[in-house]
């Protein structure tokens, strides 16, 4: 019965197809157009997250899933990289060991993306899975997730919190990067949570997500009465 109910909440192509296995990834129907960056207040993500949020084995994974993804400000394919030994519950640290090129690094995750991230553990050693799987992983067969699955989860979780702006998953990681430098976190530190190559790349990417000295200029200063 529980895994007829994951099977019928869970989106379309769970898990890798043998050409994904194969190293090829699914392409999204969007594939070659571009959007501007994207980010979501800190209601707006609270709200999907409080979305996928519920008491099914599915629920919990899902909901530590785009937890993480978000706090951690993963790209896709680094959460669906982790296995179980990746994650320190104890420092709240998470070891990104297939960043994009290549590149390791370790990241924190505040108390509440680790309580709900300790909750998929627990629920996901209940089930028999071990740590030889992904972190992440399908409910009805144990195989590694799609990367696609996170965006196609998005949208439905967007329309039950009530937002009707796009939201995908590379807009988690714009809205941390754009709260990390609201917040005063200078430049390099933001470069490495990120994984970016250069601190120039990071500092193209934070114009786009979070001009917030040009916003902030924009704002101040001007009285009609003089």
């Amino acid at each position: 019965m529980g895994q007829q109910r994951a099977n019928a909440l869970a989106p379309a192509q769970e898990v890798l197809t043998p050409m994904q296995h194969a190293g090829y990834s699914a392409a999204p129907a969007n594939k070659g157009r571009r959007y501007p960056p994207e980010t979501l207040t800190a209601d707006e993500a609270r709200a999907i997250i409080h979305a996928a949020g519920g008491t099914s084995a599915l629920a919990a994974r899902n909901q530590a899933l785009v937890a993480i993804t978000y706090r951690a400000a993963l790209r896709s394919a680094e959460a669906f990289a982790l296995v179980p030994s990746d994650v320190d519950t104890r420092s709240g640290t998470l070891n990104v060991r297939h960043g994009k090129g290549g590149k390791q690094r370790v990241v924190g995750i505040d108390g509440d993306a680790l309580a709900m991230l300790r909750r998929w553990i627990e629920v996901r050693a209940a089930h028999g899975f071990n740590g030889r799987q992904p972190l992440f992983l399908s409910l009805c067969s144990g195989r590694p997730l799609a990367t696609s699955y996170l965006r196609k989860l998005l949208p439905g979780l967007a329309a039950k919190a009530g937002i009707e702006r796009r939201v995908h998953p590379h807009g988690l990681r714009h809205t941390r990067a754009a709260e990390l430098a609201e917040a005063g976190v200078p430049v390099h530190v933001i470069q490495r949570a990120l994984g970016h190559s250069s601190l120039a790349t990071t500092d193209r990417y934070l114009q786009s997500v979070a001009p917030v000295q040009v916003l902030d200029a924009m704002a101040a200063g001007w009285r009609l009465d003089g």
